[in-house]
């Protein structure tokens, strides 16, 4: 079905497809993927590994192509990385001789027109709505694994952008860091009025987090299932009403990857 655009569309995208090549062969990595995001939408991506999530991400970034179909993003093609769009990664991806102010404020410099004090109170002001305030002056190697991902949440959004991309962020962390950072960040999307776009593995993440789960196939990716959740925020993943949501996802994620298992083992000694 042909997707339409209208004022409050974001991000859409119209019949992707995605392939790599290699000497030997050809993988078919997303087919005929069309999905409409709206501004201020909070959307995860969920689906087994090897779906083209992170692919599709990339695309939305301008870091890849497609090979068929196009992204718009406020209703311009991407042919292109763009400020607009930033990206954060499932490492925090400091730079390590850099302290933590300096760099937010490092991603500042994507901003344009900004005088160094006014990169200065803005990298202040993100690093207080992220509570490293009391770490300003300590080097990535100095911080625990919650801390960089603050970090580097601050230096992503400090340059407002549109659309905050991201590539299972949290997976790297303990349960209880990961709990406070779900609060912390619908907090921050709410403030900042961004258009978030989030790859998970996690049904109970994604049932917290998004406004929408949309759920791919296997490999080729495809669309096969979209979940709305029309949860009151900010959400605890603990919360009986996100259990009841994830639970529902789990129930297709079963019925369409079904989990194999050995149907039979022969008795010692049998044919």
């Amino acid at each position: 079905m042909e997707q339409t655009e209208s004022l409050s569309d974001k991000i859409v995208i119209n019949h992707v497809s995605k392939h790599f090549s290699s000497s030997d062969r050809l993988t078919h990595v997303l087919e005929d993927v069309s999905l409409t995001i709206k501004a201020n939408e909070f959307v995860c991506l969920l689906g087994p590994s090897g779906c083209g999530k992170t692919t599709l991400l990339n695309l939305i970034a301008g870091f890849e192509f497609p090979e068929q179909g196009e992204i718009l993003v406020d209703g311009r093609r991407v042919v292109e990385p763009g400020s607009d769009r930033m990206f954060m990664f499932q490492e925090s991806a400091l730079f390590p001789w850099l302290n933590t102010i300096e760099n937010i404020t490092f991603g500042l410099k994507l901003h344009p027109g900004l005088t160094s004090q006014e990169r200065k109170e803005k990298a202040d002001f993100f690093i207080r709505l992220v509570g490293l305030e009391k770490f300003a002056k300590a080097y990535p190697h100095e911080l625990s694994g919650g801390m960089k991902q603050r970090a580097a949440l601050a230096r992503a959004i400090a340059p407002n952008p549109q659309v905050l991309l991201m590539d299972e962020p949290f997976a790297a962390l303990d349960a209880l860091t990961r709990e406070q950072l779900y609060e912390d960040l619908q907090l921050i999307w709410e403030d900042q009025k961004m258009t978030i776009v989030f790859v998970t593995h996690n049904v109970a993440e994604a049932a917290c987090l998004g406004d929408r789960v949309v759920l791919f196939s296997s490999h080729p990716g495809k669309i096969y299932k979209e979940f709305y959740i029309p949860l009151e925020r900010p959400r605890e993943i603990r919360d009986l009403e996100v259990a009841r949501f994830a639970g529902q996802i789990t129930h297709d994620l079963r019925t369409y990857f079904p989990i194999r298992t050995l149907g039979h083992i022969t008795k010692k000694g049998s044919g």
